[in-house]
Parts: C-alpha cells; sequence; structure tokens
C-alpha cells in the first residue's frame, strides 16, 4: 500500500513513517528540501511547496492513504518557546489551511482516488474544558485560538469526503517523546531544579505516547470502516500536578 505523508519530517510522522516501512507499506514523505532530510531505507522523499499538489499529486493516482500531519508547530522547538506574536499565529493557522488545500488539490486532480485521508487535529478543539468533565468527540468546540485554529483545520480536507474518500480527523493529546515534541522542553527546568506544577496543578493533561500515535494512525488507515472524528489520548489522563510528579 502506498502512503503519502506530508510533515513527515515531524515527531510524529518520523515514528509513523518507520512504522509503516516495517509493515510493508511504501511510505512517500513530502518535504520541502527532501534533499537535505535523511529518510529511512525505502522511504522516498518528494518535494512540495506545501500550498499546491505540483510536483507530487501524480503519486496521489492509486494510492492507499494520505496522512496529513504538515503544521507550524505549536510551541516552537526552542526553550522557553517563543512567543505568539500575530505574525506567527498566522503562520501556525496559514501553514495548516495551505496543507489542506495542498492535499485537496492533489486528490482532486487523480482519477483514482486514495482510499482514506487521515487529517490531523488536536484535542485544543475542546478549548478550556470546565472542571473534571470527561470528552468526548462529540463534546462541542471550545473557544480561543486554538479552538479556532483545529476547527479551521479539520474543515481545510472535509470536502474529500464527497468524492468517496474516507476521512478520520485525529485530535491527538501531548505526544509524550524524548525525541521531540512538548516532553523535552517540560523536563528541562526540572533538571535545574525548578520544576514543578503550572498554577494549581489541576488542569488535566491528556497524553500519548508516541509509538501508541503512530499505531492508532496505522489502524485508522487499515480499518476500512474507521471514518470521522477520533481522541487519540492514552485512557488514562493525569493532572498536571500528577504530571509534574
Amino acid at each position: 500500500m502506498r502512503t503519502i505523508i506530508t510533515g513527515g519530517t515531524g515527531l510524529i510522522g518520523r515514528e509513523l513513517t518507520q512504522l509503516l516501512t516495517a509493515a510493508g507499506h511504501e511510505v512517500i514523505v513530502l518535504s520541502r528540501d527532501p534533499a537535505r532530510r535523511s529518510f529511512p531505507e525505502g522511504v522516498q522523499g518528494v518535494a512540495w511547496d506545501g500550498q499546491t499538489g505540483q510536483g507530487w499529486q501524480h503519486l496521489a493516482d492509486g494510492a492507499h492513504a494520505i496522512v496529513n500531519l504538515a503544521g507550524e508547530p505549536i510551541a516552537g522547538s526552542s526553550f522557553p518557546p517563543p512567543r505568539w506574536t500575530e505574525a506567527r499565529k498566522q503562520r501556525i493557522l496559514q501553514s495548516r489551511l495551505d496543507a489542506g488545500q495542498a492535499v485537496v488539490a492533489a486528490i482532486t486532480a487523480v482519477s483514482h482516488k486514495p482510499t482514506v485521508l487521515i487529517q490531523a487535529s488536536g484535542i485544543d478543539y475542546y478549548g478550556n474544558v470546565p472542571g473534571d468533565a470527561e470528552v468526548t468527540e462529540d463534546w462541542p468546540k471550545g473557544t480561543g485560538f486554538l479552538a479556532d485554529v483545529t476547527e479551521q483545520w479539520e474543515a481545510s480536507t472535509a470536502v474529500i469526503e464527497e468524492m468517496g474518500v474516507r476521512r478520520a480527523v485525529i485530535r491527538t493529546g501531548i505526544v509524550l517523546s524524548m525525541a521531540g515534541g512538548a516532553l523535552p522542553m517540560t523536563v528541562r527546568p526540572f533538571r535545574f531544579y525548578a520544576g514543578g506544577p503550572l498554577g494549581n496543578g489541576r488542569q488535566w493533561w491528556p497524553w500519548i505516547h508516541l509509538r501508541d500515535e503512530a499505531r492508532a494512525i496505522q489502524f485508522l488507515i487499515e480499518n476500512e470502516a474507521a471514518r470521522g472524528v477520533f481522541n487519540l489520548c492514552a485512557p488514562n489522563p493525569v493532572t498536571n500536578k500528577a504530571f509534574a510528579r
């Protein structure tokens, strides 16, 4: 099965690439500069502009899956994280809308549509949930910048369902791995004996291990009945105080 991954050089994308390759998938990773990237053996890196299907849409013809993970990192990669200026907030949003536009353009252009699209999103969709409420996929959208971003991110590829393509939306929790993402930056102050809970520490942290995230995406790719919205989080969320401990 041919699987195309946008954002395949990020934390989740790298893990997913290795998992799918080991399972026998033909994996193609779209990258702005594939010549400067290192890909696992058997993985093809293909250049794209992040906005159109130019140069890669022919690969979508007859592909089994497209996994759309591309987008400006929310937290950044530096410590402390960069400030959310208006310009940076616009990049966070626009990069996701551009990637969705590119995926839709590629699927529209080909005769043999992919079987499934996995569309990335985040649990930020629900905003600040009050108290200790359990949140399911049916919970209404929250308020705030990130809730608005995820809503538009999900909607950016919704039209492909009208073309007969199965679509699964993954609202991902905090992905835990020392290879990148939020965990290394969270751990750092503790190593200087300056770590601790944020505020009162009672806020819930829905988390997921990186390997479980990749396996969940693989399951959604391969399970023909999987469509709609899925919360990718471990079944045992913890408070920030417990996480800090």
